[in-house]
């Protein structure tokens, strides 16, 4: 499914206003609809099986379904956010009829994603360039490893369920193994929680990380480091770190998709004339010819000094526009030599276009 537009509401048949509760529901009628194991050697059944999972596996988890009503599907997105799909779909059918069928397979969970706002110079999302950051999160405790229980303790075998973690009960002819309540499925109580992290397992702690920045970013793209987001006890696996990056404005240029903008004071006389200026770019000063007669709107195009391509061959253009200034107070010689400018002008003056009201009344002459 991946790679193409999915709507996952039409895959579990919810609406998509559908409540956690109702999308839950509808995954688990289709997964049982579908499940290999009543279907067997059907390959068709089989790829609605795993379709179903993956629909479920992003409506079922808030984070997920937030992102993907935002961005679509993960191969709709590129790189910038990736929904984590490792291939197991089974995974999710066993987190969610687990209780029913009595499967006790360990399994993978991952930890909680954290995200981290990151501002960064024009100049480094241009050529890129590497941060440190120090992120607050929380980490296994040191002292009991993130088992809860204080060194030098052991938790204690439940008596609920004597350490299976579920209670069997019958329903008539069928017998049913759900969750253990009284030690939420783990097997054991913790009489003598561990006091450096008052039981939970974990504590909260900064960490300091280099963050490599790719040239051509721009404000809103996001980098992932795997591995350093939250890990709670009972998590297999780290979640991921998501870093949003926010490039300040620069002083004198402007960025366009590839290209950098920078805007040019020049006079009159260089228009008509034509002549050299120094010039900005982001790589340093440079000279650029003006030809004689230029006219206001012309736009110069420096190749090669814009911004890195995301797909890193080459790179945009330095567009250079040119403002007239028009100077608002003149010496006496100055007005002189400009009306003898203007009387010269006179006679070769263009004529002024008709506008809409004299092209309309012409049109009944």
């Amino acid at each position: 499914m991946r790679g193409r537009h999915v709507d996952y509401y039409e895959v579990l048949n919810v609406s998509r206003g559908a409540t956690d509760e109702e999308i839950k529901k509808a995954y688990r009628k289709l997964a049982l609809q579908f499940h290999p194991d009543r279907n067997p050697g059907d390959h068709q059944a089989e790829e609605k099986f795993k379709e179903i999972n993956e629909a479920y596996e992003v409506l079922g988890d808030a984070q997920k379904r937030n992102h993907y009503e935002r961005f679509g599907a993960a191969g709709d997105m590129g790189s910038a956010f990736d929904f984590g799909f490792q291939g197991n779909f089974d995974s999710v059918f066993n987190d969610l009829f687990s209780d029913f069928f009595g499967n006790q397979r360990p399994r993978q969970r991952k930890g909680g994603d954290l995200r981290y706002n990151l501002t960064i110079e024009f100049e480094e999302a241009i050529f890129g360039g590497e941060k440190e950051i120090e992120i607050p999160k929380e980490e296994r405790c040191p002292a009991c490893n993130g088992s809860r229980v204080e060194p030098g303790y052991e938790p204690v075998i439940c008596k609920q369920c004597g350490g299976r973690g579920q209670v069997r009960q019958s329903h008539g002819f069928f017998t049913i193994n759900r969750t253990c309540e009284y030690c939420g499925g783990e097997g054991q109580v913790i009489k003598h929680p561990c006091k450096n992290c008052k039981g939970k397992g974990t504590v909260k702690t900064k960490k300091k990380l280099k963050v490599r920045i790719p040239p051509g970013v721009d404000s809103n793209s996001r980098l992932k480091l795997r591995g350093e987001g939250m890990q709670q006890p009972g998590d297999t696996v780290p979640g991921d770190l998501f870093i949003v990056l926010q490039v300040k404005e620069h002083a004198i240029f402007e960025r366009a998709g590839d290209d950098i903008i920078v805007q040019v004071d020049v006079g009159f006389p260089l228009l008509c004339l034509g002549g050299e200026i120094t010039i900005p770019t982001i790589e340093g000063e440079s000279v650029l010819k003006i030809p004689a007669g230029t006219q206001q709107g012309k736009v110069f195009r420096l190749k090669n000094l814009g911004v890195s391509k995301s797909n890193g061959y080459g790179r945009g253009d330095q567009l250079v526009y040119l403002n007239i200034v028009i100077p608002s107070d003149l010496t006496d010689r100055q007005k002189t030599l400009v009306e003898e400018l203007a009387a010269e002008f006179k006679d070769s003056s263009p004529t002024t276009r008709k506008g809409f009201k004299e092209k309309f009344m012409g049109f009944f002459e």
